[in-house]
Formats: C-alpha cells, sequence, structure tokens
C-alpha cells in the first residue's frame, strides 16, 4: 500500500506513529542493592589490614583502701611517738558517757564556722586518710586513732575517716567518741553521710599545720 493511497489522517497518524519509533526509549535507572555496596566495599578493601590496639593503655583510677589498724597500733607501738598524746586522751572519760550504735555522732569546737561543719557534715570535704578500726582491741584502738589523725597532720590534710562500726553494745564507737573529743587538734567530727559508712563511722576535721586559705577555723 502506498503512502499516496492512504488518508489525510491515516497519513499523519503514520507521521506520529514513526517519529515515536525513532526517538530513544528512557529506562528509569535503579537504585544499587545493598548487596552491590556490600561487594563493592569488599572489593575496595581488598588488601587492607586491620589496625592493631595492642598499644592502647587502660589507666585505671587508684582507689583508696581503708588503712590495717592493727598495722598502724604496731607502728606506733614501736615508734613510741604518742605517749604525750595519749595521756590527754581518757578512757574513762570516754566510757563515762556510751553512745547508741545508731546514734548519730556530732561535735564541733565553738569557734568553727557554721559552713565548715555543714559542709563535713554533707561529706563535701574530701577526707585524706580512713582507718579501720573493726577487729582492734581498745588500745590498738586508740592508736590506731592519733596516727591518722598525725599522718594528715605531717601531710597538711585536714579530714580523716575513721570507721568504728556499730556493733550492738557500741564499744569502740563510745570510745571513739570520747577520744576524739579530747584530742587538741581535733575541731569537729560527725557521723559520716550514708554512702560513706553512716552511723558506722566519722569523718573527722583536723587542725592543720599551715593555714588553710579555704576553711579558716
Amino acid at each position: 500500500m502506498s503512502q499516496n493511497s492512504l488518508s489525510k489522517d491515516q497519513q499523519k497518524l503514520l507521521k506520529q506513529f514513526k517519529k515515536q519509533v525513532g526517538q530513544p526509549v528512557f529506562v528509569a535507572p535503579t537504585e544499587p542493592k545493598e548487596d552491590d555496596d556490600i561487594d563493592l566495599f569488599a572489593k575496595a578493601m581488598q588488601g587492607v589490614a586491620p589496625i592493631k590496639n595492642d598499644n592502647t593503655v587502660v589507666i585505671d583510677k587508684p582507689k583508696k583502701k581503708k588503712l590495717d589498724a592493727q598495722i598502724l597500733a604496731k607502728r606506733i607501738a614501736a615508734e613510741g611517738g604518742a605517749e604525750q598524746q595519749d595521756e590527754v586522751m581518757s578512757d574513762t572519760q570516754a566510757a563515762l558517757n556510751p553512745v547508741g550504735s545508731q546514734q548519730a555522732l556530732n561535735y564541733r569546737i565553738a569557734t568553727l564556722q557554721h559552713r565548715v561543719f555543714e559542709d563535713l557534715k554533707q561529706g563535701k570535704i574530701r577526707w585524706f586518710e580512713a582507718v579501720d578500726l573493726h577487729g582492734c582491741t581498745v588500745e590498738q584502738a586508740r592508736a590506731a586513732v592519733l596516727q591518722v589523725i598525725q599522718m594528715a597532720k605531717d601531710e597538711n590534710q585536714n579530714v580523716v575517716k575513721i570507721v568504728h562500726g556499730k556493733g550492738p553494745d557500741a564499744i569502740l564507737k563510745t570510745y571513739v567518741n570520747g577520744w576524739l573529743r579530747q584530742h587538741r587538734d581535733v575541731l569537729a567530727f560527725v557521723s559520716a553521710p550514708e554512702n560513706q559508712g553512716g552511723t558506722g563511722a566519722v569523718l573527722v576535721l583536723i587542725k592543720r599545720t599551715e593555714k588553710n586559705p579555704k576553711y579558716k577555723a
């Protein structure tokens, strides 16, 4: 059939068809699959060795340990350096004022600033050393208390923690309460906050050898 034998409308349709056939076909691009990405990454990483972490250093923060009271007692007995202070800490005076196992201890000298005392009560002043009196005799406990206070003074520190426990009779707690009230270098002491021992321990504020610009007593 020749083109001349077609009607005008048919010729028009034929031209439109030829025009459409001659245009390039548009194909929508497909997104790469996840598996393709993995394969490409694997190919790119061929021959690459992982970095070893052998040189990594793990630093643990040193934890403070409670001093062994019996070792302190033996040390002070061997050195014989606390006889003079020992004489002014009367066991009799301490025993005459018993305290309860759950009783909160509380003492301060009259000239101590209230703010300082409140900071001590709340555990805001960091303690220097702690000594645990569990298992000690009265004599060993007294020597250990004297020694830890002296250690703080030697280092110009002003707070120590003494763990006396809270047994049913509260014997050591009673003696610690009495001894600290007699010690000339003790400015204040309070039962520790719950997270630091509660009524089984006391935080003791000690007179510094040198003046402390932050806390003036």
